[in-house]
């Protein structure tokens, strides 16, 4: 309890005393609206975006909120023809107060006091049955060397999700575990209420992000399997009706059920309001989620889920072993628990794979959250469910192996956690993430999509590729050539709307130099000879992801040069490798291989 005391304590008077907007590196994505919902409930009392909320914000940040979502009211309520946020009202309202006691350094103190309250949570539910010390090093493992701690400096809805998971849980599960306390604060914990408060938190979560919905289920079926029947169509009906309740305030405030629905836009650069030529209309892109659609799914469930699953697992931007590795230690701890097994945790586990086979399956293209974030955002949430997968723990070393994994795959993330929020596309460049799979089917979704410099990089025209460089090892020099730096390895996501037989790849170098080349699984290895041009030819198999073939070039140098060193007069003080150049091969009729 001291150490979660100290925890929150130095958490709280870093949010207080940090000066949010520089350290931050200003807005970041979804920060825009969550951020615009939470000053307009604090000040306004209200959620219409008006003239006086791009002002606030202009005051804030010195400049418009980039990436907000707005929506035009709907039909019904007070909403028609107003302009709103278009996303979940639920974390910025409870925000709100602490905005208002402290400003924007209240939405990271409210996010301190949740990850204080969630790591308490974990304490409470391993001291139940496992020594004080052991719990309180895992609970700090399970959430401190994972991906979480960096979501707590956006200021988004992640770790409110992230903490009415984790609370929920506590509240269905501790009874399990621990013996009954007749205490007055925590009885209720051992009485059919506190499931009720399970669905209550279920509800919310899922309001805010419905990939929840299914993690109601495990309570459901525990108090059916016990034959308490109207109990666990009470947990449903509670459940079903704090969700509904949410989704109809929504109505009732925009005149629209779905907050991601109706005439919604997303702005950057100019925004409504911001000067008189600036209007909803003729400003922002389109961004509305109104239709199921029917195509992705299934593309997602019939084609792509053996690849999004591999990813999912190992995955180098988003995967569950690097930035959840604490979680993969509860999982390999409940398999080998033998008798200490729970059916509620089997149910549980279960519950947890059906939700990661349906957001791969019904978003195959973006089920890490969209937007190009560090780790997976949708799966950060559901995160939590994993720590109570854990048996009874009679010594520290499962928080060793944890605490040790973790830090080895993330640490660099975590060390400066400002840097890695607001450029997430640095982290993979570094460390064990390098030797990880890059996630094919969502090249567009991939940190680097945030650095339009490295992006989509429009290359040679028969036919045309997209290269979408993974590192700073690769610099274009002209039309067709591209630099790899000396001594090391770079990584290249290619597409193409071509299926390719093969690609050809010329290497020059001023330097005596072994260049290893790897295109789609086929690889070659030269031993270049200096100013000696070598060509190799690799036929490369690829995934298919909305009409675009995806490829990974990577292409490793053993030695390189400094041109300023090596040719007078030169001033390029950069250490280079090789100088590669691609020639792709069309093939008519081509399938995945």
């Amino acid at each position: 309890m001291l150490a979660i005391g100290l925890l929150l304590l130095v958490a709280a008077c870093t949010a207080l005393t940090v000066d949010v907007v520089r350290t931050a590196y200003g807005v970041k994505g979804d920060e825009a609206t969550y951020v615009a919902m939470a000053f307009s409930v604090a000040y306004d009392g209200d959620l219409v975006y008006e003239s006086r909320d791009i002002a606030r914000l202009h005051e804030v940040y010195e400049g418009g909120p980039s990436g907000i979502f707005l929506k035009r009211g709907g039909g019904f309520g007070d909403g028609d023809g107003r302009l709103y946020f278009g996303k979940a009202y639920i974390y910025s309202v409870v925000a709100a107060p602490f905005v208002r006691i402290a400003g924007l350094n209240g939405m990271l103190l409210l996010h301190a006091a949740l990850l204080a309250g969630i790591i308490l949570a974990a304490y409470r539910f391993l001291a139940a049955r496992s020594p004080r010390a052991v719990a309180i090093c895992s609970a700090l493992a399970f959430y401190g060397v994972s991906i979480v701690p960096l979501h707590a400096v956006y200021l988004g809805s992640e770790i409110f999700n992230v903490a009415c998971v984790t609370f929920a849980y506590f509240c269905w599960c501790y009874k399990e575990v621990a013996p009954p306390r007749l205490d007055r604060w925590t009885s209720w914990l051992w009485r059919p209420q506190s499931d009720l408060v399970a669905a209550v938190l279920l509800g919310l979560a899922t309001f805010s992000k419905p990939s929840h919905a299914l993690l109601v289920g495990p309570c459901v079926l525990l108090a059916a399997g016990r034959w308490r029947l109207r109990h666990s169509a009470l947990i449903a009906a509670v459940f079903v009706v704090v969700v509904a309740s949410s989704f109809a305030i929504n109505a009732v405030i925009s005149g629209e059920l779905n907050y991601q629905g109706g005439d919604r836009k997303i702005f950057y650069g100019e925004y409504p309001f911001e000067h008189p030529g600036a209007t909803f209309d003729n400003r922002g892109t389109s961004m509305t989620t109104n239709d199921v659609d029917e195509e992705a799914w299934r593309v997602g469930f019939l084609s792509l889920m053996p690849r999004n699953l591999g990813y999912f697992l190992v995955g180098r931007h988003f995967g569950l072993l690097p930035f959840f590795f604490p979680g993969v230690v509860a999982i390999a701890l409940f398999l080998a628990a033998g008798r200490e097994r729970r059916p509620w945790q089997w149910s549980t586990l279960c519950f947890v794979a059906l939700s990661v086979v349906v957001l791969s399956g019904t978003m195959p293209y973006t089920w890490s959250g969209g937007g190009g974030p560090a780790g997976n955002r949708y799966f950060l949430s559901i995160y939590p469910v994993l720590l109570f997968l854990m048996p009874p723990l009679a010594s520290l070393v499962p928080a060793i192996v944890a605490w040790a994994g973790g830090a080895v795959f993330i640490a660099h993330i975590l060390v400066n956690p400002f840097v890695a929020a607001k450029q997430p596309y640095l982290s993979p460049e570094r460390g064990l993430l390098r030797a990880l799979p890059v996630e094919l089917t969502m090249v567009d979704d991939l940190p680097i999509a945030l650095h339009s410099s490295r992006h989509r990089i429009a290359y040679g025209s028969d036919p045309e590729l997209l290269l979408s460089m993974l590192d700073r090892n690769v610099h274009r020099s002209g039309a067709l050539d591209l630099w790899v730096a000396g001594s090391s390895r770079t990584d290249i996501a290619l597409r193409s709307g071509h299926c390719l037989s093969s690609m050809e790849v010329t290497l020059r170098s001023p330097v005596a130099n072994r260049i290893t080349v790897r295109f789609g699984g086929d690889e070659a290895t030269t031993d270049l000879r200096p100013r000696v041009e070598a060509r190799v030819l690799l036929e490369p198999s690829g995934v298919l992801v909305r009409g675009l073939w995806s490829y990974l070039l990577s292409v490793r140098t053993s030695a390189g040069f400094i041109p300023s060193l090596l040719a007078p007069g030169s001033r390029d003080d950069r250490f280079l490798g090789a100088l590669i150049a691609l020639k792709p091969h069309v093939e008519r009729e081509c399938a995945a291989r």
